[in-house]
């Protein structure tokens, strides 16, 4: 009788605890999070957790929604360009290396988990030279070759993916060999039509040849910036209605007929010419071999991306290069602006996948042939010691890669005065809000789901990743 009578009183304490307000301990979720200041004082450091209780109030905060499913999320990264490769072959020893990629690549510990990177296909400004990998005239190919990409390109991915199998490559070149060009250069100049097919079999072979060489690509663009024909560096326009023949009656046939499944991305440039891509999706020949659109950072805003996909809600988005550099020193702005507008906007705006541009640049912001010289890697590697610093798109990355996994979903979120948000649910169920304080003051506030609340302080100017499992019912 006096065990009865002991569960009724638990029952009964547990009843009036709920109805106060209050939740049994047995049924709170713990919150775990990390944050990053804008003064530094705090990066990607975790905070003491906190509970998720049942509160039924009407009190300001941020609401994740995880039945409100969105995109499905290929993941966060930066390009593994010939620069990058090179400092990370020949300017670290191989414990540094393993070191270095485990951070960037793999989970961990404090690793980011980097699992969406992209290559050039032939050089770019961020090479030591220019080349293509046919730079030799002729249409049967005879001279092709990967051999320049095999030197330090191609072994880094390999390391990569050893590291995190989940990593998807995306390939993109920055011209057509010169003597396909109207120019007979890398440089500036547009592909001539009667190169259409030797261009379509150039792009087969890389694809076999880099999958020989352990490298898959799961997807591609044409032509990087096809509205821009720099003029120290490789580059080719390739305006929308030529683009859209060759994806439509060229590669995407040849691709087909090969039975490979590497998906095309269009565009691969920036957010102020969203009529680009609509042109390309417009032409019925070309749209289904188009899996989506890729995005660049360098002029427009990211609500571009939402134009594209009312039209086109089938096809993907990813957002593939954006850089820091010099005229964006500071590390409170940049750090806030990256957090903001690519990890925030992008994925809110649709983008399966986003990535930084250069993995690695030196104390020079080099090495390159051309180009820009004063952009910033998402690490420094130092050409002399090779020690690793790591830089403001670091942090705000990791916010997202470290705990967002592949094939998680975006789900809805709230938002409240200064204050972005995006959130996602992991494959295994986990829930994951980021958000930024853009504001010069600390805000307390509320997070997570549904009758579900816990209390917490976002720093002024920092951005915070909160992760916790389901809520018991």
């Amino acid at each position: 009788m006096r065990r009865i009578k002991a569960a009724l009183g638990v029952v009964a304490a547990m009843t009036l605890a709920t109805a106060l307000g209050e939740t049994p301990a047995h049924a709170q979720a713990s919150v775990r999070h990390w944050v990053t200041t804008g003064d530094q004082s705090l990066r990607l450091t975790e905070q003491p957790s906190f509970a998720l209780r049942r509160d039924t109030r009407d009190v300001p905060g941020i609401t994740v929604a995880p039945y409100d499913r969105k995109q499905s999320i290929v993941g966060f990264g930066a390009s593994i360009t010939d620069a990058s490769a090179y400092l990370i072959q020949t300017r670290m020893t191989p414990p540094a290396r393993n070191a270095l990629l485990r951070t960037l690549f793999g989970r961990d510990g404090d690793g980011l988990g980097f699992s969406f990177t992209r290559v050039t296909v032939g050089a770019s400004d961020f090479s030591l030279d220019h080349y293509s990998l046919a730079d030799a005239p002729d249409r049967s190919l005879a001279g092709f070759s990967t051999q320049r990409m095999e030197e330090d390109v191609f072994p880094t991915v390999r390391a990569a993916l050893a590291i995190n199998p989940d990593l998807k490559v995306m390939a993109s070149p920055w011209s057509a060999p010169g003597w396909m060009k109207t120019t007979g250069s890398l440089i500036q100049g547009t592909l001539k039509p009667e190169h259409y097919t030797t261009y379509a079999d150039y792009w087969l072979r890389y694809i076999r040849s880099a999958a020989d060489n352990g490298v898959p690509t799961h997807y591609l663009s044409i032509q990087n910036e096809p509205d821009f024909e720099p003029d120290s560096y490789p580059g080719m326009r390739w305006p929308a209605t030529q683009r859209a023949v060759f994806i439509g009656r060229h590669l995407g046939p040849a691709l087909a007929e090969a039975g490979i499944d590497a998906r095309i991305l269009d565009w691969d440039h920036n957010w102020d010419q969203p009529q680009q891509p609509l042109d390309v999706l417009a032409d019925d020949t070309a749209r289904p071999y188009v899996s989506g659109v890729a995005w660049h950072c360098y002029a427009g805003d990211v609500a571009a991306q939402d134009a594209v996909r009312r039209d086109y809600p089938d096809k993907d988005v990813f957002f593939t290069e954006c850089s820091g550099g010099d005229w964006a020193a500071d590390f409170d702005d940049s750090f806030g602006w990256t957090m903001k507008t690519l990890i925030i906007g992008s994925t809110r705006h649709w983008a399966r996948g986003v990535l930084m541009w250069n993995l690695a640049l030196d104390e020079n912001d080099g090495p390159h042939a051309g180009g820009c010289g004063n952009c910033r890697g998402v690490v420094t590697i130092d050409s002399r010691t090779g020690a690793v610093t790591p830089n403001q798109e670091y942090y705000a990355f990791g916010h997202a890669s470290r705990f967002v996994r592949p094939g998680a979903e975006r789900v809805g979120s709230s938002q409240a005065e200064g204050i972005s948000s995006v959130a996602f649910v992991n494959p295994d169920g986990q829930r994951v809000l980021v958000l930024y304080n853009e504001r010069t003051e600390p805000v307390p506030l509320t997070v997570g789901e549904g009758a579900w609340r816990g209390e917490t302080v976002l720093p002024a100017r920092s951005a915070a990743t909160y992760v916790w499992a389901p809520p018991e019912a």
